[in-house]
């Protein structure tokens, strides 16, 4: 990759790229079965640049049994670990190779930065395909005590099929998060990209077979919630469920599987995760750049955003002019520009309901201070990144998920109160702490119901650590780390009787 590329470059990339149109089925594109198509808008232009097929049960018929033949032959399932382990690395070094085309494919697709792009697909995606490829000849099952009459052996195999669900704001990375551990494990997979999103996918699958993973371990089908993501939820043949998305469309995977084979479903859904800074804390430039980035990166469309920064009253003048002062350098505008700090919103549609999100807030009572609407002079689905002062802890932005470039601050009275209002609500996946005090910082900690807290720094961690949510937040599965093995994972134990 030349990270000197101008935007000019990055745009005659975007005009060379083939885009991928067909959905992936036993290692072969092939069109829908019905022949139906949905268009593929990029949300910075708001242009038709391709079709894609638009998948539905029949499609997932046929890609759930090619994953299963696959499964039951054991082409790679049964494959000795070290040879799982060589063909994954491959994978790796080819995502590595085509970083840039990927990344100008995701970025004309989703609105992302092109920056953001290069950074997650040229480092993270084949970071997660590398570790997990490390795991597969190092996993060990165990012998449990027994008598010299019996030998006791606990084995982890692979689940089977694997239905893996993505969501359209980290699109190839959240690929990587799924089928890594589920490739390493053994099992075969059927993967469902979100509608707004579907190219990285696909492109991914085409560069599998090329690494060497064999014709139906993994399947690609693009297509909407309502038709190829329920067809996943609800097949009899799938053997677990992992998806990432709202909450409400988590319930649903949770209804399709009460209603089919009671598969297991690993959910990781939404957030309205606190940023508490405690009146110790340091209001320096790195604490405030952890603020602004917190809510405002990739367009604040992540689920662990922290929007809610709760702030003592003894420092929060302080932070909000320093605030404030940051998010007017933020500069929005063209994906494929280097310079861009923040790209489009995935769609209109989403843009219009962050916008409502906003005339919501201040009909509610709070103070917008910055931004606030539609970004001037550019068309697309972009909006500027907008500030709110005076957010109470009932108001709707304060309790639902915006998925969008809004940051809400509430002041709060001290460390109870801070815990207080950050515990109050239904979900529970993030949680940032500043403070110079450590036994304040695990104090909170301990207290804090979610699935990560990170202290005096926003982030989510890297691939060695789990990720997931308490409450509405996720389920007990976790992605990332050696916990995502056991989504796809069963446990089975063999008793053998000695003479």
């Amino acid at each position: 990759m030349n990270a000197r590329k101008l935007t000019a470059d990055y745009h005659a990339i975007a005009t060379g790229l083939v885009l991928p149109s067909h959905a992936f089925i036993d290692g072969k594109s092939r069109p829908a079965i019905s022949g139906r198509v949905f268009e593929n808008v990029n949300p910075a232009t708001g242009d038709v640049i391709g079709t894609v097929a638009h998948c539905d049960a029949a499609d997932v018929d046929l890609a759930v049994a090619a994953a299963r033949r696959s499964f039951e032959e054991g082409v790679w399932s049964r494959v000795a670990p070290e040879e799982r382990k060589a063909t994954l690395l491959r994978l790796a070094e080819l995502v590595r190779a085509h970083a840039e085309e990927l990344a100008v494919l995701e970025s004309i697709d989703s609105g992302k930065t092109i920056k953001d792009c290069l950074n997650e697909i040229g480092e993270e995606v084949p970071a997660f395909f590398q570790w997990y490829a490390e795991l597969t000849d190092k996993s060990f099952g165990k012998v449990a005590p027994t008598g010299e009459k019996t030998v006791a052996m606990v084995v982890k195999e692979p689940i089977g099929v694997a239905g893996l669900i993505l969501p359209w704001n980290f699109p190839l990375l959240m690929a990587a998060w799924k089928l890594a551990p589920a490739l390493a494990a053994g099992c075969s997979a059927v993967l469902k990209p979100a509608e707004q999103t579907p190219l990285t996918a696909l492109r991914l699958a085409d560069l599998a077979m090329e690494a060497g993973i064999p014709a139906g371990v993994i399947n690609v089908v693009p297509g909407y919630g309502e038709t190829a993501g329920q067809a996943i939820g609800r097949h009899n043949d799938i053997n677990v469920i992992s998806f990432t998305g709202s909450t409400e469309v988590g319930a649903y995977f949770l209804k399709y599987s009460s209603e089919s084979n009671l598969k297991p479903v690993g959910l990781e859904m939404g957030g309205k995760s606190p940023f508490i800074i405690l009146d110790d804390a340091d209001i320096d430039d790195a604490l405030v750049s952890n603020a602004v980035n917190s809510a405002f990166w990739n367009g604040g469309q992540n689920c662990s955003a922290n929007m809610r920064q709760i702030v003592d009253a003894r420092v929060k003048d302080t932070f909000l002019d320093k605030v404030i002062e940051k998010t007017r350098t933020i500069k929005v505008g063209d994906p494929l520009d280097p310079a861009t700090d923040m790209g489009s919103m995935v769609t209109a549609e989403h843009r219009d309901r962050i916008l409502s999100y906003i005339e919501t807030g201040k009909s509610e009572g709070a103070k917008l201070i910055a931004g606030g609407g539609k970004t001037k002079g550019l068309d697309g689905s972009f909006i500027d990144p907008t500030v709110f002062d005076a957010v109470q802890p009932g108001m709707q932005i304060a309790r639902e998920e915006i998925f969008g470039p809004v940051l809400g601050v509430i002041g709060v009275d001290g460390i109870e109160g801070a815990l207080a209002t950050a515990k109050d609500t239904d979900y529970g996946l993030h949680a940032t702490v500043f403070t110079r005090d450590i036994d304040k910082a695990m104090y909170l900690s301990k207290r804090l119901p979610c699935g990560t807290v990170a202290i005096n720094g926003f982030t989510e961690g890297n691939v060695t650590v789990p990720f997931g949510g308490y409450k509405r937040s996720g389920s007990l599965a976790r992605d990332k780390g050696t916990e995502a093995l056991d989504q796809y994972l069963q446990t089975k134990t063999i008793w053998i009787t000695l003479k």
